[in-house]
């Protein structure tokens, strides 16, 4: 929305509609956009769906490059590790250390975040957290020492965390059902190529700067977001919205939500899943730059190659979700990734070298693009008075929990270093936990179709 527009988007009651328009309420709770012919006019179940194309289209634009904010955040300076290693003269596990920071800080803030855009609306914490981004990353190319760049890569992926927990729950308050399917899965296309552009951005920024030049890149990016969050968001949770029975306190919020079984399943399988991809993440400059002898650039084009497979996987998820529902996607994609991480095991032991890891491995990436935007629809179709609660939750798990598990690769190559083998088998071990918590926790005959 623009700025000299309304400020608000209210979508307290009724969805937004042309100023030439009027509404009525239907036996159903639906909403009737009333135009010249009221006989013909649409029922509009959610407030985004009177919203025109071409704004829609705008809010996908803008709230996926704040999401990306945070995969470039933790992917852009990938490519570097081992020039890192050797400048702070160090080990490859101190350096995993600064990516777990990241994944730290950017769950801490999401649980700050995502409550209080439920208590005070979306914008002021996006704003606000945002501005801490591009604070930090500045921070972060003037450090002296590791342990400086430490703190201010945890500051960053907490600055970072605004943009992925208010642009899902702004897409919640404005639709749901299988519109919030598809939206959130447009949302992601953009996103998603965050991780594809960014180790090959890394190893591009790398041949004309040195790895300090990557955060004063992120600063700026950080920057154009601000603008573009002042100018073009608007506030969609007015404050008729931000109270109730049940939802007027953060710890009401957080009750209704872990009370609910099928939210905890996918929980559980989104961190796992999350977990899996980020001992990937920062076990694989290592693995194929040292071990397989590629350099940045080489690095980066795999990665990017490798990434393709979660865009793919998003974008065809989202069809079939709307079709079969999430859980069924779910029960599929959760199976690929522990027949793939065994896979990258049984062939590194075979000694089937580089094609062996890396064919299972694209097959990894792309199950990942299957699950995670079916585990976040699962979870935000059912908590949509608190869906920067749950949203915060989603990704403070994600990130907190992969945090904690992914330097477990770098633990297990202590004397003998990171191989394939050390990296699937963490990834593998996610993997079945993920299996474990859809067939136990989520039991997906017990889940209920989308609503349209």
């Amino acid at each position: 929305m623009l700025r000299n527009e309304s400020p608000v988007l209210d979508t307290a009651s009724v969805p937004v509609v042309s100023s030439d328009s009027r509404s009525a309420q239907t036996h159903t709770g639906a909403i009737r956009a009333l135009g010249k012919n009221p006989a013909t006019a649409p029922i509009v179940l959610h407030p985004g769906d009177a919203i025109p194309s071409s704004r829609r289209l705008l809010y996908i634009i803008v709230l996926g490059a704040l999401t990306a904010l945070g995969p470039f955040t933790i992917d852009l300076y990938l490519p570097a590790f081992p020039t890192l290693e050797a400048d702070f003269q160090t080990t490859a596990a101190a350096i995993q250390l600064t990516l777990t920071g990241t994944m730290i800080g950017f769950a801490l803030g999401q649980l700050i975040v995502g409550p209080l855009s439920d208590k005070v609306g979306r914008r002021l914490p996006l704003l606000s957290v945002t501005a801490l981004h591009v604070v930090a990353s500045v921070f972060a190319a003037l450090a002296p020492t590791l342990e400086t760049l430490s703190i201010a890569r945890v500051l960053m992926g907490a600055g970072a965390a605004a943009g992925g927990v208010v642009a899902a729950a702004i897409i919640r308050d404005l639709f749901g059902g299988k519109r919030l399917v598809v939206m959130l899965s447009r949302m992601a296309m953009v996103s998603g190529v965050a991780p594809v552009l960014a180790p090959l951005a890394g190893s591009a920024l790398l041949l004309v700067m040195p790895w300090r030049g990557i955060f004063v890149v992120l600063a700026v990016y950080g920057a154009v977001m601000l603008v573009s969050a002042i100018l073009f968001i608007p506030e969609t949770l007015p404050a008729a919205r931000r109270g109730g029975p049940g939802s007027t306190t953060v710890w009401q919020r957080y009750g209704s939500v872990f009370r609910d079984r099928v939210f905890i399943g996918v929980l559980v399988i989104g961190a796992m899943t999350f977990s899996g991809l980020f001992s990937y993440l920062s076990a694989s400059s290592f693995l194929f730059q040292v071990s397989y002898g590629f350099n940045a650039q080489q690095y980066g084009v795999l990665f990017a190659a490798n990434s393709i497979g979660v865009v793919v996987g998003v974008q065809i998820a989202s069809r079939l979700a709307a079709r079969f529902g999430p859980q069924w996607v779910l029960a599929v994609s959760t199976a690929v990734l522990v027949v793939a991480g065994g896979a990258i095991v049984l062939t590194d032991q075979l000694g089937l070298g580089l094609w062996g890891t890396i064919i299972p491995l694209f097959f990894f990436m792309t199950a990942c693009g299957f699950t995670f935007p079916c585990a976040q629809v699962l979870a935000l179709d059912r908590h949509g008075k608190a869906a920067g609660t749950a949203q915060s939750i989603i990704g403070a798990a994600n990130f907190g929990i992969a945090g904690i598990i992914s330097p477990l690769v770098g633990l297990l190559s202590v004397g003998s270093g990171i191989t394939a083998t050390t990296m699937a088998s963490v990834m593998l071990g996610c993997a079945v936990i993920g299996v474990l918590s859809l067939w136990l926790l989520v039991r997906p005959r017990t889940v209920e179709r989308l609503a349209p």
